[in-house]
């Protein structure tokens, strides 16, 4: 299963594949919109998770420019209210489900 993981600080996003990585799953991180359109360039996509401290506008871009480069990819997007501290558990918990 191949993941994208987009947020607003590299930082998270970095340290959430740090611990989900794990046999089978390749993941991908990125901050913006330019880093998806490099990764969908580079491989195919599953699943992408875009963090809740993106602005909305950007949010939107990210999820038109998903649906316009793929017809396979499901998108998962993160609450606002849970925090950076939100990120890693919501991640894993959609995997979770995805794995079931």
């Amino acid at each position: 299963m191949n993941i994208l993981l987009l947020g607003l600080r590299a930082a998270t996003v970095d340290a959430a594949r740090a611990q989900i990585e794990q046999p089978g799953l390749t993941v991908s991180v990125g901050t913006n919109i330019e880093d998806l359109r490099a990764v969908f360039a580079r491989t195919t996509i599953d699943h992408v998770f875009i963090g809740g401290a993106l602005p909305l506008e950007t949010r939107l871009e990210l999820v038109g420019e998903i649906f316009r480069l793929s017809d396979a990819t499901t998108v998962h997007m993160k609450d606002l209210a849970s925090g950076r501290e939100g990120f890693l558990p919501f991640v894993r918990g959609v995997l979770r489900g995805l794995t079931r």
